[in-house]
Formats: C-alpha cells, structure tokens, sequence
C-alpha cells in the first residue's frame, strides 16, 4: 500500500512538471511568434493574449493644406478686336480736330512698364487623389497698370470737350492736347480663382513639376486715369469708364522645382461698350506649393 501511494505521488509530480514546460514552450512561425497560450502577430495585433509588438504609426496627413501671402509679379498686355470706326460713330471715341483719328495703334501697351501684381491673402489645396490630384482655391488682389504709348485719356460722361453743344452720356476716350510723360489705366479686382491642381511628387512640391489649370472671378472695386505732364504735374482722374464690373479669366501656374510661374487671360472684354480689349498676364509666383 505504501508503495502504491509512492507511486502515485511520483505520476502526479511528473504530469505537473511536464505540463509546466508545455506552457512555455515557444513555437515560431513565419508571421507569428507563439508563447504558451499567448500568440503575438507581426502585424502588431495579439490573439488569445496581450499585445506584445506593434509597428509605430505613421503621422496623418491633412487633407487640406493652406498658405497665405502669396505674391505674384508679372506683365499685362491686350489683344485690341475693337472696331474704331463703330466707337467713333458712338462717340465712345472722340477725335480732336485737326489730329489723326484714335485707331487702334493709340491703345498699343508699353509691354515693360505695364505691370501686374497680385496678394493672395490666402490659397488652399484640398486633396482629391493621394495628393497628386488636387483643388486649388482662395482669394486675393489682383493689381493691373496699363500703361499707354500715346496721350490718350479717359472721361466719363459729359460735354464733347471739341463741341460743347454735345452731351455724352456714357465714358470716352480722346487724345489730349498735352504731352504725357507717363499715362496708364489701372484697374483693381478683388479675386477669386479656382483650379485643378497636378502634382508629380506630393511629398516634395519643391522637387517635382506641378501645374494648375481653371478660372477666375474678380470684382472691380477701384479703377482710375494716372498722367503726369510738365503742363499738369500729377493728375489723377477716377472713374469706371463703363469697365465691367465683373471680370471672368482663364489662369493657370507651373511649377518646376521651387520655381513658380503664373499667367491669365481674359477671354471677353473687359468693357462694357464697344471697346473690345482683353487682357492677358504672365509673371513668377512666390509660394511655396
């Protein structure tokens, strides 16, 4: 009887010391690393047990990126479809006596003094496709100086200075009896544009070609003649001089490297009569995307 009951002590002892092993035995997989009843995944997730390793997470990205203080520095010109002979007869063009005619060679730009500059207050970029699609939007001001070749100026309604029983009921142009040193038409747009953007290295725009393509709507709030002349000094006349209040264009920028260009054109009038002129701009941005 004693030894039975030995021999059943010893049995117990055995079965208890090889389940203990049991317990920590480390079974290795190659996705899964099993200890005992805990299973560890490489993939940072544990089943039947606590988790053990897990990958760091990666910083999300926002969806939607911002920048303000945009500045752009560039040219303006115009393409001049206007027929001179229709705004003569309307007399939204009035001819000295005595003078040429005002054709379409006196509303011909000085291509480097007129000058475009634009502030964007703000642009955002929302993502559209992994970053490489996106919409680009914001506002700003756009600043345009047509500066003239020749002596015209800019009225608003009244007397036909060259026939004062005349009464002109709308804006007209005619070419003054001074010598202008300087004489340019500047007109101010609050702005709006909107575009898609491409980008060819999303996580480095500084590194890659990007380009953007869409339009813009502007608001005209400020408009005015600026001359200078030994005979007058500085003169400045404001008016609207039947300019459309609102101005609709077609814009887009490239982006190479840290380099940003820009340009926009206009493809309707930016009058209102029958002066058909339309605008277009080229320049560098400075931005950073």
């Amino acid at each position: 009887m004693k030894h039975l009951f030995t021999i059943l002590i010893l049995s117990a002892f055995s079965a208890t010391s090889f389940a203990q092993k049991d317990t920590v035995k480390i079974i290795k997989h190659k996705d899964t690393i099993r200890i005992g009843n805990i299973t560890i995944i490489r993939d940072g997730i544990s089943r039947g047990g606590d988790t053990s390793a897990s990958k760091p997470s990666r910083p999300h990205k926002k969806n939607r990126s911002t920048e303000h203080w945009i500045f752009d520095i560039g040219f303006t010109n115009w393409t001049d479809n206007t027929d001179y002979a229709l705004a003569t007869a309307g007399s939204y063009v009035v001819n000295r006596p005595g003078a040429a005619d005002i054709s379409k060679s006196d509303l011909k730009l000085r291509s480097w003094k007129s000058t475009n500059v634009n502030i964007w207050f703000i642009m955002q970029k929302l993502n559209l496709v992994k970053r490489v699609v996106n919409l680009k939007y914001g506002i700003g001001l756009e600043l345009n100086n047509y500066r003239f070749r020749t002596d015209i100026s800019f009225k608003e309604d009244g007397l036909n200075p060259y026939n004062t029983t005349q009464s002109i009921h709308h804006a007209f142009i005619l070419r003054d009896s001074v010598s202008l040193s300087k004489n340019k038409l500047a007109a101010d747009y609050v702005t709006v544009p909107l575009m898609l953007n491409f980008q060819s290295n999303p996580r480095n725009t500084n590194k890659g070609l990007g380009a953007s393509a869409g339009i813009s709507v502007g608001y005209l709030y400020s408009s005015r003649n600026k001359q200078d002349s030994d005979a007058r000094g500085k003169h400045k006349n404001r008016g609207d001089y039947d300019l459309e209040r609102w101005k609709f264009s077609l814009v887009g920028e490239l982006g190479i490297g840290p380099v940003r260009l820009y340009g926009s054109y206009v493809p309707n009038s930016i009058f209102e009569n029958v002066l058909n002129i339309m605008p277009y701009t080229v320049g560098i941005r400075f931005s950073n995307w």
